[in-house]
C-alpha cells in the first residue's frame, strides 16, 4: 500500500464526522472515530487482532459460544468497521453474518477503504437496528451481539425487556445474547441491563475490569445471556489473561451488584449516561 492510501480519511457521514487513521505500527491497521469517539480498529491483514479490549472480551464470549471452527450464524446490531465479523469470519470459515448499521454513510466509508473479504459472506443492512431484529426470523442465529452506540451513548431503544425479548426470539434455543454497556458508579444503568436481561433469559453474565466494577472509573461491561448454562468457566480463564485483565460475575456476586434495580420497559427506558470528558475521546 502507497503513502497515498495510508493518508487519514476524514468524511461526514449521517451521525457526526468520521476519521479513518492510520496505525502507524500495522502496515493495513486503521482506527475509525466518529466525531472523536473511537469505534473500531480494524487490521485488513489480521482480522483475528483485536485492539479494544471489549472487543476481545466479545470475540472470548463468541469462541466459547461452540466448538472452535463450527461456523455459526451471527447477527451483530452495530456495525463501526465490521471488526467482529471479520474476526468471525477467520476463525469461523464458512459463518453466516447480518449487520445492521444504522449510519449509512458510515457503512459507505467502510465499504470504499476498509472491504470484506470475498468470502466473508456478510450481508451489511444499513436501517435501524431494532426495526430489523423485529423483522429477522425466530431461532435463526447462534449469537446475536448489540454494540449500538449513539455517539457515545447506548440509545433507549436497545436498553428494555421488549428489545430483549425481540433478540431472544430471534436466538436458537442455545444462542448467545452479547451486549457492550458503558457506565461508572454508582451502576443506575449499568445494574438495571443486568436486571432487564436477567427479567427474559434464564443464565447471566457480566464481564468487566476490576477498576470499572470498584467504581474508580467509567468504562465499558460486556453483558452475556442466554437460555442455557453460559462457558463461564471458559470465558474467565480467557479474560484473566488479556493485556488488561478482567473479571466475570455471576451467580450470587451479580446478584448482589444488580441489589434493587428493576427491568427496564420501553416506557421508562432511558440512553446509557454520558462518559466523563477524556473517558473514551482521542481528542
Amino acid at each position: 500500500m502507497d503513502e497515498d492510501e495510508r493518508a487519514p480519511v476524514y468524511r461526514k457521514v449521517d451521525f457526526g464526522v468520521a476519521r479513518l487513521l492510520p496505525d502507524v505500527d500495522r502496515p493495513r491497521a486503521w482506527l475509525l472515530t466518529v466525531d472523536g469517539a473511537p469505534q473500531s480498529y480494524v487490521d485488513l491483514d489480521d482480522p483475528e487482532y483485536l485492539e479494544f479490549e471489549y472487543v476481545r472480551r466479545l470475540g472470548h464470549a463468541l469462541d466459547g459460544a461452540a466448538a472452535p471452527g463450527r461456523a455459526l450464524d451471527v447477527v451483530h446490531l452495530g456495525g463501526g468497521a465490521l471488526t467482529l465479523p471479520r474476526y468471525v469470519a477467520a476463525t469461523r470459515p464458512g459463518s453466516r453474518q447480518q449487520v445492521v448499521e444504522a449510519d449509512h454513510g458510515l457503512a459507505q466509508l467502510v465499504a470504499d477503504v476498509l472491504p470484506l473479504a470475498a468470502d466473508s459472506d456478510v450481508e451489511v443492512h444499513t436501517c435501524d437496528a431494532r426495526g430489523w431484529l423485529e423483522r429477522a426470523a425466530a431461532e435463526s442465529a447462534d449469537a446475536l451481539v448489540t454494540d449500538v452506540f449513539g455517539g457515545s451513548r447506548v440509545p433507549a431503544h436497545v436498553t428494555s425487556v421488549e428489545y430483549l425479548r425481540a433478540a431472544a426470539r430471534v436466538l436458537r434455543p442455545d444462542g448467545l445474547y452479547l451486549a457492550n454497556l458503558a457506565d461508572g458508579a454508582p451502576f443506575a444503568f449499568l445494574r438495571s441491563q443486568i436486571a432487564t436481561a436477567a427479567a427474559v433469559f434464564p443464565h447471566v453474565c457480566l464481564v468487566a475490569e476490576p477498576s470499572v466494577l470498584r467504581g474508580r472509573r467509567f468504562g465499558n461491561a460486556v453483558l452475556v445471556a442466554g437460555a442455557r448454562e453460559l462457558p463461564v468457566p471458559y470465558l474467565a480463564r480467557r479474560v484473566a489473561a488479556d493485556a488488561f485483565p478482567a473479571r466475570v460475575e455471576h451467580g450470587a456476586g451479580l446478584r448482589q451488584l444488580v441489589g434493587d434495580a428493576r427491568p427496564v420497559r420501553d416506557t421508562d427506558a432511558v440512553p446509557s449516561p454520558r462518559p466523563p470528558d477524556g473517558a473514551f475521546s482521542l481528542g
